[in-house]
C-alpha cells in the first residue's frame, strides 16, 4: 500500500483542508453555540461536490469512492465535526442505500439532487427500543392492496439530518410481516419529507454535534406508494448491515480527522502558551503525550484506509471496518481529553477548537455501532461466536 495519495486524491484532500480551514473554522463555533444547522456552509459542500464523491457522474455524482469520502471527511473533521458528520450522514446513510438498491428509477429520482447537496437523505433505523439490537424493530408497514400503498406506525430516534429545511427523504426500516418461524421479516422503504403523519419532533439538545441535525421521527397511518419499498422485502435488514458496515469506514475517517485535530490544536498550543518563562511545548511531559496523541491518529489513519482499499477492492471488509471504527473511536476520545488536558483552563472554554472537540468524541463510541458491537463483530470474524 503506496503512504501517498494518488494526486487526485492529495488534491480532493488540498481542497478541501482549504475549506475547512478558510470557510468553516471562522464559522462554526457561532453555529455550534447556536445550536443551528450551518446551510450555508452545506450549500458551499454541495456546490463543491462532496455529497456526490463515491457516485457515478451518470447520477450526479463526482464518480469516486469510499476511499475519497473518507479523505474529505478526515480534512473537515480536523476542524468539525458536526459538518463531516452532516456530510458522512448525507452521503453514507441517506443516499447510499438508495444507490445501493434502489431501482433505475429510485435513483434517476433522489440520487442527482441528493449528490448535488440541494436535498438530505437520513436513515431511520433506531428506534426507543431498539438500537443495537436493530433487529427488535417494533415499526411496522402493511401493504394497502386497495391502494397500492404501504401503511407505515411507528417511531425512530437520533436519526441524523432528518429535519433540515432540505432533508428530502427519510429511509426508514419496518416490519412488513413474518416468516414461517415467526420472525419478523424487516423491509425499508422510502419515505419523502412532508408526507402526512410524518412528524419531525424539534431538534435534541445533545451534548456535542451541536451544528448538526438529530430528530425523533413519527409515522402515524403514514402512506406512501408500494413503489416505495427499497430492494426486496424482508431484505431491510440485510441491506442496512451492509450499509452499516461500509459507514463504519466514514465514521472511521471522520475519527481519525477529530483525533488529528486534537494533536494540531496542541501543537499550537504549546508553542504558544508561556508557563514559568517557556512555552509548554518545551516540557517533556507536553512532547510524549503529543507524540502519542500523534501515533495514535497515524495508526488510526492506516486502519480506516485499508478498510476503504478492501472495500473498493471488492475484498472482504467487514471485520476491517470494525477495528478502524472501536480503534479510531477510541483513540479520539483519548486525544480529545489529552487535548483538553493540554490546554488547561482554557480547553474547558467553548471558544477554544478543544473543548467542541471533547464534546463531539464521545459519541463515536457510540454511533453506527457500539464499541461493544465492534468487538462482538471482530470476534465472530475470527470464528470465536458460533
Amino acid at each position: 500500500m503506496d503512504h501517498k495519495l494518488p494526486e487526485e486524491l492529495e488534491q480532493l484532500r488540498r481542497t478541501v483542508e482549504e475549506f475547512a480551514h478558510d470557510v468553516v473554522a471562522p464559522k462554526i463555533g457561532d453555529y455550534y453555540e447556536r445550536h443551528e444547522f450551518p446551510y450555508e456552509i452545506v450549500r458551499e459542500m454541495g456546490r463543491m461536490g462532496l455529497f456526490g464523491l463515491p457516485f457515478p457522474e451518470e447520477y450526479g455524482g463526482m464518480g469516486g469512492d469510499y476511499f475519497a469520502l473518507g479523505v474529505a471527511l478526515e480534512e473537515l473533521a480536523r476542524v468539525d465535526s458536526s459538518v463531516a458528520i452532516t456530510l458522512e450522514a448525507g452521503v453514507s446513510l441517506g443516499a447510499m442505500p438508495i444507490y445501493r438498491f434502489g431501482t433505475e428509477e429510485q435513483k434517476r429520482q433522489w440520487l442527482p439532487r441528493l449528490c448535488s447537496g440541494e436535498l438530505l437523505g437520513a436513515f431511520g433505523l433506531t428506534e426507543p427500543d431498539g438500537g443495537s439490537d436493530a433487529g427488535a424493530t417494533k415499526t411496522t408497514a402493511r401493504l394497502d392492496e386497495r391502494t397500492n400503498e404501504w401503511v407505515i406506525n411507528g417511531t425512530k430516534c437520533f436519526i441524523t439530518n432528518s429535519g433540515t429545511d432540505i432533508t428530502g427523504l427519510v429511509t426508514v426500516t419496518a416490519v412488513t410481516g413474518r416468516t414461517d418461524e415467526g420472525k419478523p421479516r424487516i423491509s425499508s422503504i422510502i419515505v419523502p419529507s412532508g408526507t402526512p403523519g410524518f412528524t419531525v419532533a424539534p431538534a435534541y439538545s445533545k451534548v456535542g454535534w451541536n451544528a448538526s441535525d438529530t430528530r425523533e421521527l413519527s409515522f402515524d397511518d403514514v402512506r406512501v406508494p408500494a413503489a416505495n419499498l427499497l430492494g426486496e422485502e424482508g431484505r431491510g435488514y440485510a441491506q442496512f448491515l451492509r450499509i452499516l458496515d461500509e459507514g463504519r469506514i466514514a465514521i472511521a475517517a471522520l475519527a481519525t480527522g477529530l483525533a488529528q485535530g486534537c494533536v494540531d490544536e496542541s501543537v499550537r498550543y504549546a508553542k504558544e502558551r508561556h508557563a514559568f518563562g517557556r512555552p509548554i511545548a518545551a516540557n517533556q511531559a507536553i512532547q510524549f503525550k503529543i507524540a502519542d496523541m500523534e501515533m495514535k491518529a497515524h495508526t488510526a489513519r492506516l486502519a480506516w484506509r485499508d478498510a476503504a482499499s478492501r472495500l473498493i477492492a471488492g475484498e472482504p471488509f467487514k471485520k476491517e471496518a470494525a477495528l478502524a471504527k472501536l480503534y479510531s473511536s477510541t483513540i479520539a476520545v483519548d486525544n480529545a481529553r489529552d487535548a483538553t488536558q493540554i490546554h488547561g483552563g482554557y480547553g474547558f472554554m467553548n471558544e477554544y477548537p478543544v473543548a467542541r472537540m471533547w464534546r463531539d468524541s464521545k459519541i463515536l463510541e457510540i454511533g453506527e455501532g457500539t464499541s461493544e458491537v465492534q468487538r462482538m463483530l471482530i470476534a465472530r470474524e475470527l470464528g470465536l461466536v458460533s
